[in-house]
């Protein structure tokens, strides 16, 4: 009888030389490396309610872990039954994992972790990023449909969080796919469905390629990016999703980034909103700032050097200034209103309404080559520049209303242009005439009768 041990690395190796089929694995060593569960998950039912599964399945978790650590590469192959995982696949520097475009992996029910991540994540949630951190570099992440089985708006099978593990987790990280602390890292044409965490969180990161991220019926962002991060291209992304579409966070809420800091040099490109009629945030923003830590210190976490083009039916452009709602927006805001240098978006088409939203300050930025294939309203305005106001309601009590934005702040806006526009394919001659609003927030007199509450802050446009 061959040795056990033996036996394993065998199979290990006829499976990634692809002489067997994954799911011939299970059969030739279950105990060493897949193991069978058993647990209950919640579906959605036709009739709009949800009702409880009995699911009787293989863990694959040690079993792909083990052929990463040995071989350093992964093949997941195609088959009719989907992978479930009960941890992160961990992924080292000159690591790849490449699942087949059929195949499903799911998450199991309350593990509350990403699915994949990179090894040396660092967290600084706290305090600012020192230099000479040791990043993990040449990852590639590429295929499969990924799943932490978020099935309905209320039915998350106890998997609400993308954190790095189980315990002492690295505080902000909330991704399926997470790469924090990683240079030249590649994740092509993936499939995110049905998740509650970011679909790719990035951060500290430099020299990174994202290139086809689909999101179906996805809970929150699809690529999700924080500071420090820099030299990246993310293109060919759409589908339906909850949140951003696209999202460069320099700086960010409490909970949700690890590290803090500036975000330069980054292409957004081929990016497609869902269809109409398909409820989708499909918004891409851009969110600077400054963040102050506790001890006194501050990072000047602007966002500069942005080329955004051929864009398909984004509904929002969000460039704005956004405390922290849910730690309480006294409790974590921008220091002062943040910055973006030399913002360009090329190529836009709208097939229905949308706006580009700039209450942020701007030094540089140019919007050019726009197609409307719709006729707009004549008060329709593409470019609202100027600080916004917002009332989130809790309840009928107005003294517990927030207000979500940051009314009552100067926005200083230099340098912008909005250039061609067509409209049906005709050329309109004065586009900024036409679709750029530059407005004031006043107070309203009526508030809370009649909501936003209004503030103070001007909208100062300087050619």
């Amino acid at each position: 009888m061959m040795n056990p041990k033996v036996a394993i690395v065998t199979v290990l190796l006829l499976l990634f030389t692809g002489m067997v089929r994954a799911e011939d694995l299970s059969h030739v060593a279950p105990s060493a490396l897949v193991h069978t569960e058993s647990w209950k998950e919640i579906w959605p039912t036709p009739n709009s309610g949800f009702s409880s599964r009995e699911v009787t399945t293989e863990i694959w978790t040690e079993s792909f872990q083990a052929a990463l650590d040995k071989h350093h590469q992964l093949h997941i192959p195609a088959r009719e039954k989907p992978y479930y995982i009960d941890a992160p696949l961990i992924l080292r520097s000159g690591d790849t994992l490449i699942a087949d475009s059929t195949a499903v992996i799911r998450l199991k029910p309350g593990t509350n972790t990403c699915m994949v991540r990179n090894e040396n994540i660092v967290g600084f949630e706290e305090e600012v990023l020192p230099e000479g951190l040791a990043p993990d570099t040449n990852i590639t992440i590429e295929g499969g449909i990924w799943t932490t089985l978020a099935t309905g708006d209320k039915a998350a099978n106890g998997n609400m969080r993308g954190h790095s593990s189980k315990q002492n987790y690295i505080p902000g990280t909330h991704g399926v796919i997470l790469l924090h602390n990683v240079r030249n890292v590649t994740v092509r044409n993936i499939t995110v469905r049905q998740s509650k965490a970011f679909a790719v969180h990035l951060g500290n990161a430099r020299n990174f390629l994202i290139d086809g991220v689909t999101l179906d019926h996805h809970r929150r962002d699809g690529v999700h990016v924080n500071g420090p991060s820099s030299n990246g291209v993310i293109r060919n992304v759409g589908g339906t999703s909850h949140d951003d579409t696209v999202a460069l966070n320099a700086w960010e809420w409490k909970g949700y980034a690890p590290t803090f800091g500036p975000i330069h040099h980054v292409t957004i490109e081929r990016v497609s909103g869902a269809p109409t009629g398909v409820p989708s945030a499909s918004s891409i923003r851009l969110l600077p700032g400054v963040k102050a830590f506790e001890d006194g210190k501050t990072v000047d976490c602007t966002i500069s050097d942005i080329t955004i083009r051929d864009i398909t039916d984004i509904r929002e452009f969000k460039f704005y200034d956004q405390p922290n709602l849910e730690r309480g927006r006294d409790n974590d805001f921008s220091l002062r209103l943040g910055t973006l240098h030399n913002i360009r978006l090329q190529r836009l088409t709208f097939t229905r309404p949308g706006v580009i939203q700039i209450a942020a300050n701007v030094d540089g930025m140019g919007v050019e080559d726009v197609e409307f294939t719709f006729e707009p309203d004549a008060d329709f305005r593409l470019v609202e520049i100027g600080p916004m106001s917002m009332t989130w309601r809790h309840g009928d009590d107005p003294s517990r209303w927030v207000e979500v934005f940051s009314p009552d702040r100067d926005v200083t806006v230099r340098n912008f242009h909005l250039g061609k526009v067509r409209v049906n394919g005709q050329g309109v001659p004065d586009g900024e005439a036409r679709f750029l609003q530059v407005k004031d927030q006043q107070i309203n007199p009526d508030y809370p009768k009649t909501t936003p509450r209004g503030g103070t802050g001007k909208a100062i446009l300087v050619p």
